[in-house]
């Protein structure tokens, strides 16, 4: 499994450790990810990412799993992510729709 974040796609940075004689040695910064289980609203299910904690807050704060998707760019997204974004968009329009013949018919 990839070191990446499924929803920003954060990943493994290489650089170096320099030491106070300024010896330099290779050093990989891992992304700080974290599985979780987010609730999706349009779809009523809950889906299971590997996402870094940067990305959880970001979620958090754009209203939820499905408004983080709407505003994400797709190609930061993983593609299981990809087909996430797509359901819940489908659903969005879905149920605008119905709510648009609901108001006709009143």
């Amino acid at each position: 499994m990839a070191r990446r974040c499924e929803l920003t796609g954060k990943a493994v940075l290489v650089g170096n450790r320099v030491s106070h004689a300024n010896n330099k040695s290779k050093h990989r910064f891992l992304p700080n990810l974290k599985s979780v289980s987010l609730i999706s609203d349009a779809l009523q299910r809950t889906v299971r990412l590997r996402i870094s904690v940067a990305a959880l807050r970001t979620v958090e704060h754009r209203g939820g799993l499905d408004g983080f998707l709407v505003k994400a760019k797709k190609e930061e997204l993983s593609t299981r992510a990809r087909l996430l974004r797509k359901d819940v968009l489908a659903k969005r329009a879905e149920n605008a729709a119905a709510e648009a013949a609901a108001e006709q018919a009143a």
